[in-house]
């Protein structure tokens, strides 16, 4: 079975063709600083081939939720270089997930600031979680042009202290209605200057980071993760083709390890003129590695995997609740099933006590 097979990735022998895909779990400090528990949990799923980290703030402004960790301060660098270590004594390989949430965020998370955005849009028919519960959004103050340059800056030097902090590459969150998402998007992203316009101005502040990334990380260990078909958070495109496939082209310019696409997991029922299938849309014209993500089981992991398009999968909540997951799909084991009341804060439970099968 191709998932179980060892699989290249930059200079990398991966184990195997699974990843455990980012997922946020806010169980940093408030200084962004993460525990031993963090090091125990991705260690504990480190028979994964390749591991990315739940997505990392880059700078205080990219905040915006509570006990989420960050790659910006001395005492984060070092927290991270005891998960780093640990993951790479049990055989792994891990990235490091880099994030600014630009308006998915709430000022009482952000001593007291607006989140920033392209445009001065907030997010409306949703509610954001808070260390004060759930809060309707607020409408984020624009970004200059001298503010969105620093923000580039800002990435490359999050990916030179994860570099400095033992991560074998980075990936950009330019997925799910973050701030790179918002630039990609003609509902959030209303600019008239070098940012927006047209297709070629919403794509430049990607394509700018990852330049960045490139020259901060060094070649082959840097990927990105795109949502060209997800609307969450208000992300809209009238042609998601027309506005994403100059941005692969232009990706396979670069010299990246990997180009991570997350297929849609909302109905496309409004939204007719979507693609149905972003893996096979967009992942066709990629020249780098492609992982597909969400919403994968064993089989229909191992189905994507006989296409040819992508040659490793993603998975979730399986791996959340499964730390042993390449050997519960070796052994058709029966799962763990996920706590969802555990996702999010709290101690060990639900984050390091599901259990692994017996010998």
């Amino acid at each position: 079975m191709k998932l179980l097979e060892k699989v290249t990735l930059g200079n990398k022998i991966l184990r195997n063709a699974m990843a455990m895909a980012p997922m946020t779990r806010s169980r940093a400090n408030l200084e962004g600083v993460v525990s031993d528990l963090t090091t125990l949990y991705y260690t504990q799923r480190a028979s994964a081939g390749l591991l990315i980290t739940e997505a990392i703030n880059i700078s205080e402004q990219a905040i915006g939720s509570p006990f989420t960790p960050g790659l910006y301060h001395d005492g984060q660098i070092e927290a991270w270089k005891k998960v780093t270590k640990s993951v790479h004594n049990s055989g792994g390989v891990i990235y490091a997930q880099l994030w600014h949430t630009g308006r998915v965020g709430h000022s009482v998370d952000r001593n007291g600031k607006l989140p920033v955005a392209p445009s001065a849009i907030g997010i409306k028919g949703q509610q954001h979680f808070t260390s004060q519960g759930m809060k309707d959004y607020e409408t984020p103050q624009e970004l200059t042009t001298q503010e969105i340059k620093q923000i580039v800056k800002d990435y490359g030097k999050a990916a030179k202290n994860a570099i400095e902090a033992g991560f074998d590459g980075v990936e950009l969150h330019a997925a799910f209605g973050y701030l790179p998402n918002q630039f990609l998007s003609e509902s959030a992203n209303l600019r008239t200057d070098e940012y927006g316009g047209n297709i070629e101005n919403r794509n430049r502040f990607v394509l700018e980071v990852m330049q960045e990334l490139v020259d901060a990380s060094g070649s082959d260990k840097v990927g990105i993760k795109l949502s060209p078909t997800v609307y969450y958070n208000n992300i809209e495109n009238s042609d998601p083709v027309a506005q994403f496939s100059p941005l692969i082209d232009a990706l396979n310019e670069l010299p990246l390890a990997y180009i991570h696409l997350m297929n849609g997991i909302f109905p496309l029922n409004n939204y007719p003129h979507y693609p149905k299938n972003a893996i096979e849309t967009f992942g066709s014209s990629s020249k780098h590695l492609v992982i597909a993500n969400a919403g994968f089981n064993k089989e229909s992991g191992a189905a994507e995997l006989e296409k040819g398009i992508a040659k490793i999968i993603s998975y979730g909540s399986l791996f959340l609740a499964n730390p042993d997951l390449p050997k519960r799909f070796e052994l058709d084991a029966e799962f763990n099933q996920i706590d969802q009341a555990t996702m999010y804060g709290g101690g060990e439970h639900g984050y390091t006590d599901y259990p692994f099968l017996k010998d």
